[in-house]
């Protein structure tokens, strides 16, 4: 008798948590990339964002915020994320923290890192 309830919750369930949440899809500048000094830093993810509670952060090698602008959704994509670099990177290496909130409410997390080469 319980087996069956088990069996028929997952079924119910699995759809659900195959979908719920924003995965990064594709990052500019792309993980572990060397890289002139950027214009802008990009994320991609597999479902629409929630923009008011998405954002990408730029820290430098001793974790101090390195870009100072807000993260905006690019113009008709929800999927994406494009942080404005208004001023050029230092050579040195920056990691790129995100938190994504899909629109049916999930949050994820993550970070990658690139270079800036001389």
């Amino acid at each position: 008798m319980f087996k069956p309830v088990l069996i028929a919750a997952t079924l119910i369930l699995a759809p659900q948590w195959a979908w719920a949440h924003a995965h990064l899809q594709r990052a500019t500048p792309a993980d572990k990339a060397e890289v002139a000094t950027p214009s802008s830093v990009s994320a991609s993810f597999s479902e629409g964002l929630e923009p008011a509670f998405s954002t990408l952060t730029v820290l430098d090698a001793a974790g101090k915020p390195a870009v100072t602008a807000k993260a905006a959704p690019a113009p008709g994509d929800d999927k994406t994320l494009v942080l404005p670099v208004a001023q050029p990177l230092p050579v040195g290496a920056y990691t790129v923290k995100w938190q994504a909130l899909s629109k049916d409410g999930h949050k994820t997390d993550g970070a990658w890192t690139f270079t800036v080469k001389p």
